[in-house]
């Protein structure tokens, strides 16, 4: 699986955590429940890999947010209809 993106740990697992996430727009936090994340017992983070940071990020970017109530599950946010096919924003790749 890897190792701890803080500590270097080898002894890191996957498990799912809320997060919260300002909208692009700014207009409000929603929580994020069920989220893939990873935990590290050694260091006690947890934490988003930035595969799952990205997902989340693009399809935020790429939905209508204004339909959003304040607490979504991670799959039922994925599940979201997109206005775009994908983030035409992101210069990265």
């Amino acid at each position: 699986m890897g190792n701890c993106d803080w500590c270097s740990s080898g002894n890191i697992k996957a498990v799912t955590d809320s997060v919260y996430w300002e909208l692009p727009d700014g207009t409000k936090a929603i929580q994020i429940t069920d989220t893939p994340a990873i935990h590290c017992p050694d260091c006690e983070m947890t934490y988003q890999t930035e595969l799952i940071t990205k997902e989340i990020e693009d399809q935020l970017f790429l939905i209508n947010t204004k339909n959003l109530g304040k607490v979504i599950t991670f799959e039922d946010l994925m599940a979201q209809p997109r206005l775009l096919k994908r983030n035409y924003f992101d210069f990265s790749s």
